[in-house]
């Protein structure tokens, strides 16, 4: 499955220069790893969001919001925001923050 690259290319406009940030394909898709923690990337026409265990049910419970993982096999702590959740720029600018809030939080690799 292609991934959409104007999903993607609004991603790359949100993390900008932000240090540490790198893009890279994986999934079918393109992640976007900080200091070598995945915090968000595209998969199909959808934005994959790293939300953490913690708030994994909760983020489920969301508007246009699913499991994901890939070859069907779900991955705790990660969600799939379909299109629709991310038409507008503040929805997708909130999701890709979280994901790097949460990569952030993480120790380098």
């Amino acid at each position: 499955m292609a991934y959409d690259e104007g999903l993607t290319q609004r991603i790359r406009e949100l993390v900008g220069e932000m240090p540490g940030m790198k893009e890279k394909k994986m999934f079918g898709g393109v992640g976007f790893i900080l200091n070598g923690n995945m915090a968000c990337g595209v998969s199909g026409d959808g934005l994959m969001a790293r939300v953490g265990i913690d708030d994994y049910a909760e983020a489920l419970t969301e508007a246009h919001v699913t499991t994901f993982g890939p070859a069907g096999r779900e991955m705790r702590g990660w969600v799939l925001v379909t299109a629709p959740g991310i038409e507008d720029d503040a929805s997708l600018a909130a999701l890709v923050d979280r994901g790097i809030a949460f990569a952030a939080g993480l120790p380098p690799k």
